[in-house]
């Protein structure tokens, strides 16, 4: 199978592109590889970064040399990270027009990358943009909590909120919503992740299955978690779709594994806490069974 990701990159360190690639290639993939932006390194660095960053016409240009060679013909998978333009953004549509034109089951998973913590990263009428164009033309959309309440306006403190809210994209289109990480009010020592699968089955029943699984919270802040996350679920999901709960425990334990790896050898500086994704490859190959998903719907 073959994936065509679009997301940042940094020289050193690893998040977007840097962070996402090797698991998939590590997990049977070919990955096509286009930087919507190259930094020196990551923005959480002191002495800032160095770099530059992609526009539409500049995306619109690599696609054309794709195709004009029939690169695209072979593309199963449109996986996009982290965008910092709004004509990058509307760009990414035009990728995916252009790729079902080749395999019109193509499978496009969207992680709408725009802040955390209560913050954006991002010009603020990128969310509105996500919100109403892309989105509706994913398959898979892999949030994070806050991105998840900017995109319904649902504020999640419970599982009930999260189910509001998982529901209210489910309506606006994608198949497969994920939460991929939250900090619920009555669990605040642990890190939740919801998985829901609405199927709609030609002239047949909806089928919706919902699935969630906690770890404990590990000490500090590492950079690119998400990334690997979205890169991870789409790997085990394109393996076993069936099986979400799998798909979660697979992924979770990874995540877990390969964070705890990064922290015990980190020293506490930025870049020491980049994650050490290469020193965790056996553990993205065959991970290890630490976390048992459940099914609640």
């Amino acid at each position: 199978m073959r994936v065509l990701s679009i997301q940042s990159h940094v020289v050193s360190g690893y998040v977007g592109n840097k962070a996402a690639v090797f698991p998939l290639q590590l997990l049977g993939f070919d990955v096509d590889v286009i930087n919507s932006v190259q930094f020196s390194n990551h923005t959480g660095y002191p002495n800032k970064w160095e770099g530059d960053v992609l526009d539409g016409s500049q995306l619109d240009a690599l696609l054309n040399g794709l195709e004009r060679n029939d690169l695209l013909k072979k593309t199963d998978y449109l996986l996009t990270g982290y965008i910092g333009s709004e004509s990058f953004l509307r760009a990414i549509l035009r990728v995916l027009r252009t790729l079902k034109k080749y395999n019109s089951n193509i499978r496009y998973v969207c992680d709408p990358v725009f802040g955390d913590d209560g913050k954006l990263y991002v010009p603020a009428e990128l969310v509105d943009i996500y919100r109403t164009e892309v989105i509706p033309l994913a398959n898979v959309i892999t949030p994070n909590q806050f991105e998840v309440e900017q995109l319904t306006g649902v504020t999640i403190k419970s599982m009930e909120d999260a189910m509001i809210a998982v529901n209210a994209l489910h309506d606006t289109g994608p198949e497969i919503v994920i939460i991929t990480s939250m900090i619920l009010q009555d669990k605040q020592d642990k890190i939740s992740i919801l998985a829901s699968h609405k199927a709609q089955y030609k002239d047949g029943p909806t089928n919706h299955s919902v699935w969630c699984i906690e770890s404990p919270i590990l000490t500090g802040r590492y950079t690119g978690t998400g990334d690997v996350t979205s890169a991870l679920l789409l790997a085990w999901s394109a393996k076993n779709l069936s099986d979400l709960g799998s798909v979660l425990e697979k992924t979770v334990s990874t995540m877990y594994t390969l964070i705890e790896t990064t922290m015990k050898q980190s020293d506490g500086s930025v870049s020491g806490k980049e994650l050490k994704l290469i020193q965790s490859k056996s553990v993205i190959e065959n991970p290890p069974q630490l976390f048992k998903a459940k099914k609640i719907l």
